[in-house]
């Protein structure tokens, strides 16, 4: 493993050092949280597929490949159909609003009340998914190294909240895609051919394999609707991806380049259950499903080129962790600790005289934050029910109004505060009688979200027509109206 561990020293090095670079480039607060506004069809692609496929894409795809054959795509590709949504119907309305959260949308469009809730909520769903991928990335430093568990979250948590502090988004945008370049040949070009010919190619590989495996339902319907519901739906609203979408120089940008993305989601996620049935067909009596990722490298794979694919899976985990990190950190210093102080992100953001402050802010909210997970990480030794109910309220409580607000006028404040309550309240109740992992929560949750958003929004009075008029006018990337007392004949 000698020749195994350079590649992947030389690979972790290379990644300081591009955050280090992208640390020049963070020179404003749209700089550091959004890369200026300004990536273009390459950069935007590769870290929009970068920050959506991490751990659970990647070991978790091919673990569900492993356990039940081609159905156990479902999952990423559920990921996939989302980021098309996004991209095709909502992204680039999205990248015009000009803003840094999703609960700036949700302030623009029904004033702060509404914010504050669902900054909270989009606070927890960040900060939980950027411990579960702090966990993944440990993982992988524990068996390699074999260190303890803490010694492990220490290297790699501090790797990605070094280059994530140093430069933000500019400097996440950079690893992001050259994460992304090297998870596209480790899997996609190495790891699956190499796969698929030690089981004998495709024909033997179907003769290998229990009854079931080659079927698209295998995995269970009612987990495929599962898998749509929570995921598909998730990219619709996550704090992690809206803020990729605001890094698109244009809207045009944003649909076509999120498009790309997406079919790429759906390419690997097919690729990851493939490689699970190969290695189901060459190892069927693993002691566990997920040990299949590091089985199939560590024994089908040539000295060097290992080392390449296990920095490609490490490439997938710390995308998500860095997106995740600094998502969690925009949410908590714009959304949350503005308003604590008694001004809004909003109002702040166009303030010249403070964008070096805001900077400092955000930069240290990252580094707290990522310190706070690499604790919870140490502590926590499986967070797969505590991402779920972050997921969870993300979907029901959220995705309603969040949606609601962007292709229904009616919808108001009193509306989407019923439908947050409603949906949110469902979720909680039937996570404690149900279970923390039953379907039912999400089902309810939506349906009772989506009921209070529309009933309560048309028995009152609908949102001022000056609101209406100035959200309309942010969204179609119109300049403001000029009051009338400002104008010049």
């Amino acid at each position: 493993m000698t020749v195994d561990y350079l590649v992947m020293a030389v690979y972790l090095l290379g990644i300081i050092g591009v955050g280090w670079w992208g640390k020049k480039r963070a020179a404003s607060k749209s700089d550091f949280l959004v890369a200026g506004r300004r990536l273009g069809p390459l950069l935007y692609t590769g870290t929009m597929a970068a920050v959506v496929l991490g751990g659970a894409s990647t070991i978790g795809g091919v673990r569900l490949g492993y356990t039940y054959g081609i159905s156990g795509a479902a999952m990423v590709f559920a990921i996939g159909l989302g980021l098309l949504a996004l991209s095709i119907f909502f992204s680039a309305r999205i990248a015009r609003l000009k803003v840094y959260t999703v609960a700036e949308m949700l302030s623009l469009r029904y004033g702060d009340t509404a914010a504050v809730i669902s900054g909270v909520v989009m606070w927890i769903y960040t900060l939980m998914l950027a411990v579960t991928s702090t966990i993944a990335y440990a993982s992988v430093f524990d068996v390699l190294f074999d260190v303890p568990r803490w010694v492990a979250v220490v290297i790699g948590g501090t790797i990605v909240v070094g280059y994530s502090a140093l430069g933000g988004m500019w400097s996440i945008t950079l690893t992001d895609m050259v994460q992304f370049v090297v998870k596209s040949i480790g899997v996609l070009v190495l790891l699956l051919p190499i796969a698929v010919v030690k089981a004998g190619g495709f024909g033997a590989l179907a003769d290998n394999l229990p009854d079931g495996y080659l079927s698209p339902t295998s995995i269970g319907g009612q987990t495929i609707v599962t898998f749509v519901l929570i995921y598909t739906f998730g990219m619709l609203i996550g704090q992690d991806i809206w803020q990729r979408v605001f890094t698109a120089r244009s809207d045009r940008v944003a649909s076509w380049g999120g498009t790309v993305a997406g079919v790429y989601c759906l390419v690997y996620a097919l690729a990851g259950a493939v490689i699970g049935m190969a290695t189901k067909a060459l190892y069927p009596q693993l002691p566990s499903a997920d040990d299949a990722f590091a089985t199939i490298v560590r024994h089908a794979l040539p000295t060097g080129i290992r080392g390449l694919v296990l920095a490609a899976a490490l490439s997938a985990m710390m995308s998500t962790a860095s997106g995740a990190l600094i998502a969690s950190a925009t949410v908590a210093n714009n959304d949350i600790w503005a308003r604590l102080r008694g001004r809004t992100a909003s109002r702040v953001h166009d303030a010249a005289a403070t964008e070096h402050d805001e900077i400092a802010a955000n930069r240290l909210a990252i580094v707290v934050l990522g310190v706070t997970a690499m604790g919870i990480a140490c502590v926590l030794g499986d967070v797969i029910e505590a991402l779920t109910v972050a997921y969870n309220l993300l979907v029901g409580g959220l995705l309603v109004p969040i949606l609601g607000g962007l292709v229904w006028k009616r919808g108001n404040l009193p509306g989407a505060m019923a439908s947050m309550i409603a949906g949110g309240t469902t979720v909680i109740v039937l996570m404690v009688t149900d279970g923390l992992l039953a379907n039912e929560p999400i089902y309810y949750g939506l349906l009772a979200g989506l009921v209070a958003y529309v009933t309560v929004s048309l028995l009152t009075r609908p949102t001022e027509v000056a609101v209406v008029e100035a959200w309309r006018r942010r969204l179609a990337g119109e300049p403001a109206a000029v009051a009338p007392e400002l104008s010049t004949v």
